[in-house]
């Protein structure tokens, strides 16, 4: 237990602070939220956040265990390839602001199916866009339970399977009850308050880390290389995905869905929903660009300063593995204390991520399929939240259990499978819908089904799942796809799909509903309605 205390700390202050945290933030959701009578409270916060909180809150939203944990953890194990991972994630946010942001926000209201179904027939189209983001949102929400499994086991210091699976279905029903109590107006102020804590948090650690080095960057990435198994080649790309041509090939797999991901993730274009009009949905994606900006200079600093002071062997060895690069490099840095403030505020970042995942999940089910499917837009605003709400227990519940599944595997990579999917399912399909007067409903259909279904198979019969030594399964090898993303065959083939559907289709456009929405979009006249 001697070796242990060395290595997390003082348990008792780690779960101080992170009790702390809890009562703080569950105390803020309470005080923020008003009763949410109505859909527009409990599903945009009564779009009354100006760009700069939303643009914060976007950071939050997305600066996640996959972006603390993971990449932080990537870059200290693997070096430069880890770092490509929040490359490919800032420049996405360009996505969203000349293509995405602005027509989305005028166009619908809630949910992404809003904007799908806009010129289409509603029901086949909200029930494609509902199953879609329910199947993305799980997937990105393993990526957050696994993070969270990880942290809190290195506070703990629980190395057993089953003491980690208890860990991460308290953490599960903790993310759930935030939902519930809060809805998006409490989840937002959780996410900024979530989002400055972290850069707070990395900037201080990145400036004693330069500090300690004498403010030279050579001389940490010179004891980086010492400490690492792969020594010199750490600083140079392949240190994760080779050299030869397939692994390359997985590489552009992986960089097509995090730059085109970000912009099509349910819950992130669910929160340029909770901004007054279009001008303030582009303020928050720059607020937001500029503080991932920050963040990922100096996340970079984190994992390589990991390498230097803690060493790849230590990190592997740890609970969490990989993701345990950054709380290793906290207790080096400043003891059990500073353990304790960084694995609570890398358990808020979990906390907050995934009560945004939940809360777009339950949204699209209760707005799409119950409103919209089942009751033919003439649901009850109370019957509408309720079911909303009941969604949010059974998703939490399959989350932790998907949590328990995928414990240990780095959540950056978990990540990028999500992003892989929403860029395959919905991307193509807004893009068609804002900017193709021609586009259908089957057209729509083809577009989110075949990104969609051919994700989930390239990724069910991948490395990623079976067949490597890091798949999820273990023991067993069913691929035959050779690449981890699915990434550089189901995205382009969503945006066939849609186009054949589109072109095939004996069923025209509507050209007056296309028209009123080109309208709506570039001008944001009845998007109030």
């Amino acid at each position: 237990m001697q070796i242990a205390a060395r290595t997390t700390g003082s348990p008792m202050i780690n779960l101080s602070v992170f009790f702390a945290f809890v009562v703080i933030t569950l105390f803020v959701v309470y005080k923020a939220t008003n009763r949410n009578s109505t859909t527009s409270d409990y599903y945009a916060a009564g779009s009354a956040f100006s760009g700069v909180q939303n643009g914060i809150a976007l950071s939050g939203d997305f600066l996640s265990a996959a972006s603390f944990l993971g990449i932080s953890g990537a870059i200290a194990v693997h070096g430069y390839d880890g770092f490509l991972y929040s490359v490919g994630w800032l420049v996405a946010w360009l996505v969203a602001l000349l293509l995405v942001g602005e027509r989305l926000r005028n166009t619908g209201r809630f949910t992404v199916g809003d904007v799908m179904a806009y010129r289409m027939k509603q029901r086949p189209v909200r029930a494609a866009a509902a199953n879609a983001t329910l199947v993305i949102t799980f997937f990105y929400m393993l990526a957050q339970m696994a993070g969270a499994g990880g942290l809190i086991a290195l506070l703990l210091d629980v190395h057993s399977k089953g003491g980690q699976a208890l860990i991460i279905t308290g953490v599960g029903l903790v993310m759930v009850f935030y939902v519930l109590v809060g809805g998006m107006k409490g989840t937002t102020w959780v996410q900024i308050i979530k989002a400055g804590l972290l850069l707070i948090c990395v900037t201080f650690m990145s400036v004693f880390l330069l500090g300690k080095f004498g403010f030279s960057l050579s001389a940490i990435l010179d004891q980086a290389s010492q400490n690492s198994p792969l020594g010199g080649d750490l600083l140079n790309p392949g240190g994760w995905y080779g050299s030869n041509a397939m692994d390359q090939l997985d590489f552009v797999s992986l960089s097509l869905a995090l730059v085109l991901g970000i912009s099509s993730l349910p819950h992130v274009l669910m929160r340029f929903y909770t901004v007054p009009d279009a001008k303030e949905a582009r303020r928050s994606v720059v607020w937001c660009s500029w503080s991932m900006f920050i963040f990922y200079l100096s996340i970079l600093l984190v994992g390589y300063g990991a390498t230097a002071l803690v060493g790849t062997d230590k990190i592997v060895k740890a609970p969490g593995g990989e993701n345990s690069a950054a709380p290793l490099l906290a207790f080096e840095i400043g003891g059990a204390m500073l353990l304790g403030i960084v694995s609570a505020v890398a358990f808020a970042t979990i906390l907050a991520v995934v009560a945004g995942l939940t809360l777009a999940a339950s949204a699209s089910f209760a707005h799409d399929v119950y409103a919209n499917v089942i009751r033919r837009g003439k649901a009850d605003p109370r019957s509408e939240i309720r079911v909303a709400r009941l969604t949010a227990l059974v998703i939490g519940f399959l989350a932790i259990l998907g949590g328990i599944v995928t414990n240990g595997q780095n959540v950056a990579f978990l990540v990028s499978l999500a992003l892989a999917l929403a860029a395959s399912a919905n991307l193509p399909t807004i893009l068609y819908t804002l900017f193709w007067k021609r586009f259908n409903t089957t057209g729509t259909l083809w577009s989110i089904y075949g990104g969609l279904v051919s994700g989930l198979v390239l990724i069910i019969f991948s490395p990623a799942i079976s067949g490597s030594s890091t798949s999820i399964v273990k023991g067993v090898d069913f691929h035959w796809f050779p690449l981890t993303n699915p990434g550089l065959v189901s995205i382009p083939l969503s945006f066939l799909c849609g186009f054949l559907g589109t072109v095939f289709s004996k069923e025209p456009a509507d050209p007056k509903k296309q028209a009123e929405m080109e309208v709506r979009s570039l001008t944001g006249i009845g998007s109030k309605a």
